[in-house]
């Protein structure tokens, strides 16, 4: 299963994207994590829907610095394989 999740509150500049990394490899989920330039978090993650859904809480409750205030999540179609999970710049 992927989805792309859209993460806002206090998600820039406090170690999110590492957090998040490091919670992806964990889960042995693929995808990748970037900022966007309106303050959220962008994540791309694919792995089974069980393990996926333990990877959401986890980004809910981000790093120590980290607020997280809404995740909006999409279901999608995988239309190129992922092998790994990557921080995007």
């Amino acid at each position: 299963m992927r989805m792309r999740l859209f993460v806002s509150g206090v998600v820039q500049g406090v170690g999110f994207r590492a957090y998040t990394k490091r919670v992806a490899d964990s889960y042995g989920i693929s995808g990748w994590v970037r900022n966007l330039p309106d303050g959220r978090v962008e994540i791309l993650a694919e792995g089974d829907e069980e393990v996926l859904c333990h990877f959401i809480k986890e980004v809910w409750r981000g790093p120590r610095l980290s607020e997280v205030e809404k995740i909006e999540i999409h279901k999608e179609e995988p239309d190129e394989p992922l092998h790994s999970f990557d921080i995007r710049y």
